[in-house]
């Protein structure tokens, strides 16, 4: 049900796609559907939560592997994982932030459902951050609160989708970019 309302979602966006098509879709009654999910709004975040993750496993993005890896990381090569796991998340994600970034305008609830993506991005970054401050690698007068906000910026969907979509960069390209992005503007320049 879910693969089948990821690709209607991303094809016709969220306002076209109805519960009836999903199930229509996905082989199943529509009141199977309703059962499981309850609303469309509710498939939409379920569907976020796991291709963020890359899985089905109930484990928060702050307590999977790859963040307690990236975070013992010396700084450059903490952003150079962040950059890649960024891009690696957005690979599976960017296409459905674009649906809820465009359903986001007219409908309050996936409104809200944007910009609970957005705030959990910043929560994120700002541990990422936050190490950065901790090992005293953040450029003079920049705090861990406003490198979030420069890393929330760099690091944002749209600017992978943009590139990668748009502009047919690779997503390793992109991760470079980013990296390189991030060392430039948070980190202490060693002259």
């Amino acid at each position: 049900m879910l693969a089948a309302a990821r690709e209607l979602f991303v094809e016709r966006g969220y306002t076209a796609t109805s519960m009836q098509a999903i199930a229509t879709q996905a082989g199943v009654a529509v009141q199977t559907l309703y059962f499981t999910f309850e609303t469309k709004r509710a498939i939409l975040k379920e569907l976020l939560d796991a291709e963020v993750a890359g899985d089905d496993a109930p484990v928060a993005t702050l307590d999977r592997p790859w963040v307690a890896e990236a975070l013992a990381a010396p700084p450059l090569e903490l952003l150079r994982r962040l950059a890649a796991s960024a891009a690696d998340i957005h690979s599976r994600v960017a296409p459905l932030l674009e649906v809820v970034r465009s359903a986001a305008a007219t409908d309050p609830e996936i409104a809200e459902l944007w910009h609970t993506n957005i705030a959990q991005r910043h929560t994120v970054l700002a541990v990422f951050t936050g190490a950065l401050a901790a090992k005293s690698a953040l450029r003079p007068g920049l705090n861990a609160l406003r490198a979030a906000d420069m890393a929330l910026a760099v690091l944002a969907p749209e600017s992978y989708h943009l590139l990668t979509h748009h502009r047919r960069w690779t997503g390793r390209a992109w991760a470079d970019w980013a990296a390189e992005m991030l060392i430039d503007a948070l980190l202490e320049r060693c002259e």
